[in-house]
């Protein structure tokens, strides 16, 4: 499944007061990672101010290849090198394929589960949200005076659907159904 693309999730645990350091950091790593070869799209998740100190970063590529390529290179270990000393942690990452990532579990390790309950999973949880977000953000747009246009609307309800089903459901749910889905 060479060409299904690939991604990486990593997590960096910030120390108390690099965070502007870290930053800056993000500023010299990110083009390099965008000029590398397969790059397709990155998300940074910060931490939530006086709250968190955990940086995640989502970076997704064309092929496991192009990735590990990435993940492996000098240009990256130098910089993973210099932003060590605002880690409180070293720096943590796990490959996956297609959605695995979806389905990562810290208790689990690097188990993965098999594609049909992935399957099963995924769309169990897709399915209510695109029932229930748009009953809730269509009147909310509207509300707001921003004219109905399909593109726009099926733009930010798929934006909604994907960043809860990443940071919200996904997450809860596999722990919910974990000794299911990973025996």
């Amino acid at each position: 499944m060479e060409n299904q693309g690939a991604s990486v999730v990593i997590t960096h645990h910030i120390l108390d007061g690099k965070q502007k350091e870290y930053e800056s950091w993000l500023e010299e790593i990110v083009p390099l990672t965008r000029h590398s070869e397969g790059f397709i799209d990155h998300q940074i998740v910060r931490p939530i101010p006086d709250l968190t100190f955990v940086y995640t970063v989502i970076i997704r590529f064309d092929t496991i290849a192009h990735l590990k390529n990435w993940m492996e290179s000098d240009a990256r270990k130098k910089l993973i090198q210099k932003a060590n000393p605002f880690f409180r942690k070293n720096d943590r990452y796990q490959i996956k394929s297609g959605l695995d990532f979806l389905f990562t579990s810290e208790t689990e390790g690097n188990k993965i589960p098999v594609r049909w309950k992935q399957y099963l999973v995924t769309w169990s949880a897709i399915y209510p949200l695109s029932i229930i977000i748009p009953l809730i953000l269509f009147p909310l747009l509207r509300f707001l005076k921003i004219p109905a246009n399909h593109y726009s609307d099926a733009l930010v309800n798929s934006g909604i659907i994907v960043l809860l089903m990443v940071f919200v459901v996904m997450p809860n749910y596999t722990k919910l159904i974990k000794k299911w889905l990973y025996k």
